[in-house]
């Protein structure tokens, strides 16, 4: 391939701007497409992995029931002496605190909230990695008492920008003194906003709103990442001595880690991501599939130009690189506003979802070499068709 077969190119493609840009449209589809939701994916994952993280610090969760009951369909919550044989039977746990939770609307003179209610020890805090704006937490000698601490969506709601420490909130009919403000983790389309939440002692919540002493789940925080599977393993035997648990029967529990929820998201968004791109990837197939066609009719319409360049001398391989030149620009145009598209519906996308702009230089880069070769590919059948023509026959050409 020359200059002059590449300006022979383009001037043939200038000549039909339309019809060149209608036959690109199936390339900037499919290669936008791709780049669109493999950034979009990248960055809804990302986002994932960081919201949960935000969650906890080595965190390790504790459910009633799960799918180790043995038919059982055995959910009973757990109690104080479940809690107390983790705590003191555990090694490697350096946070615990039950946990349990309810909506409830949440008043505060004219003006009302509903909301997430969580009940916790004083470590739930340091468990959640969660930090004050304003305020403190309660404190363990404060577990009886109605005290509580609101995320900033619950602030603004109710305190419309006025003082929100030492007021008096009531949940249902429960009065409750504000005692913290938590700093913001803002909000994902996994989570929800972790912001609308009021949080207040375990037993004052058990007692005040619950009406009961369960224990839903509980949260606990392992030394290191590393400890994190035999803390596992000591919580799972802890559990089960607890819960008499004999030796042939299936757990009545559930044991979580953050991690495991972190690589189950992953693994189910990339496999959504990947079909949808395999999908995209189709239209690709159709673009290259519509240069062919055009290819062929430019061949048609160009037969007594083709007869007059063999017949004063042109090589069959001349003819041949023409036509393959033409393609293979139409592709790489194509690829080339398909990745300035696809890059724009990413953009768009991931401000929408709230997630990071990630694009991947791999993907842009493989997207374009795929579009070249898909125009190399469809193209040489109507290219080699126009350099294997008879030019006697050609300049006959009506």
């Amino acid at each position: 391939m020359n200059w002059t077969t590449i300006r022979l190119a383009l001037r043939e493609l200038r000549a039909n701007k339309l019809r060149t840009f209608l036959t690109c449209l199936g390339m900037i589809i499919g290669v936008g497409s791709v780049i669109a939701l493999v950034t979009i994916g990248a960055g809804v994952t990302a986002q994932i992995t960081s919201t949960l993280e935000s969650l906890g610090n080595n965190l390790i969760f504790a459910f009633p029931g799960g799918p180790d009951a043995g038919g059982r369909g055995d959910d009973t919550p757990f109690d104080r002496q479940d809690v107390d044989a983790l705590r003191n039977g555990v090694p490697g746990i350096i946070d615990i605190s039950p946990s349990a939770q309810t909506s409830a609307e949440v008043t505060f003179g004219g003006y009302k909230a509903d909301t997430q209610i969580e009940g916790g020890e004083a470590s739930i805090f340091r468990i959640g990695l969660w930090d004050f704006a304003e305020g403190r937490g309660f404190t363990t000698a404060e577990e009886g008492r109605s005290v509580c601490v609101v995320g900033k969506t619950v602030r603004d709601k109710l305190f419309a920008g006025g003082p929100a420490i030492g007021q008096r909130i009531r949940i249902g009919r429960v009065s409750c003194e504000v005692i913290g403000v938590l700093k913001p983790k803002g909000t994902s389309f996994i989570t929800g906003d972790q912001d609308d939440r009021v949080m207040m002692p375990i037993r004052a919540f058990q007692r005040r709103i619950q009406g009961s002493a369960a224990i839903f789940n509980i949260q606990i925080s392992a030394a290191t990442r590393e400890d994190v599977p035999r803390v596992m393993e000591g919580v799972r035997a802890a559990l089960r001595q607890s819960r008499g648990v004999g030796m042939d029967t299936g757990d009545n529990f559930s044991v979580r880690d953050l991690q495991g929820f972190v690589q189950e998201a992953q693994n189910i968004f990339g496999f959504i991501t990947l079909f949808v791109a395999a999908v995209a990837f189709i239209s690709l197939i159709v673009g290259g599939i519509g240069i062919m066609n055009i290819m062929l009719v430019s061949v048609t319409e160009r037969t007594r130009e083709i007869g007059i360049r063999l017949a004063i001398g042109a090589q069959e391989r001349d003819v041949l690189m023409q036509f393959l030149t033409e393609a293979a620009i139409l592709a790489m145009l194509g690829g080339l506003i398909g990745i300035v598209f696809g890059l724009g519906i990413a953009i768009l996308g991931v401000s929408a979802m709230g997630a990071p702009f990630l694009p991947s230089i791999g993907v842009i880069i493989g997207a374009t070499l795929f579009s070249a070769a898909f125009g190399l590919t469809f193209g040489f059948f109507p290219a080699r068709r126009a350099a294997k023509m008879n030019p006697i026959d050609a300049l006959r050409y009506e």
